[in-house]
């Protein structure tokens, strides 16, 4: 037979979850979230001496590939010098659908900073192989230079394809660490 008390415990509960829930929901209408957009509401005033910074746009040519002397400023902003060992130092322009092949001096076994970088309105694609293994696969986003370290486990010579959809300025250094 069921106790008497039964129904008024889950009374109790309930009335207690509900009271809970109430409180949770009439806490909650009473919070006002406010932030800085930077925008000065209409009716208030900035204090003295205020400045706020416009959105610049971005420049749309940023990712338009360039060449001569522009490519020359270009690759040594991108590309900075280091303090390693450099054995190879390359740029170029690729037409839209075009495939660039090119090879590397002979490595000295050891360990090696690829540094791949593009400048284009859409990715570029930039595989490294030695004789025998891909070292490096992958679709780059322009704008932001991607160094990969890789071990040359004997002497090597490095094949790098690059290749765009898009016309596209590449840039690539080996450098040893």
């Amino acid at each position: 037979m069921p106790s008497a008390q039964a129904p008024l415990v889950r009374r109790s509960r309930g009335a207690a979850a509900l009271a809970a829930l109430l409180a949770c929901t009439l806490g909650l209408g009473a919070c006002e979230y406010q932030y800085d957009d930077g925008f000065t509401p209409a009716s208030s005033t900035p204090p003295a001496g205020t400045a706020t910074d416009a959105a610049l746009p971005q420049d749309p040519g940023r990712n338009r590939p360039v060449s001569g002397a522009e490519l020359d400023r270009w690759m040594a902003e991108v590309l900075p010098e280091t303090e390693g060992q450099v054995f190879q130092t390359r740029s170029g322009l690729l037409d839209a659908g075009e495939t660039r092949h090119e090879t590397t001096t002979q490595l000295p076994s050891g360990t090696y900073a690829l540094t791949l970088v593009c400048r284009s309105t859409r990715r570029v694609s930039f595989t490294v192989r030695d004789s025998e293994t891909t070292l490096v696969d992958l679709s780059l986003r322009c704008g932001t230079p991607r160094v990969n370290v890789v071990q040359l486990a004997a002497d090597a010579v490095l094949r790098i394809r690059v290749e765009s959809r898009a016309p596209a300025n590449y840039a690539y250094r080996v450098s040893r660490i």
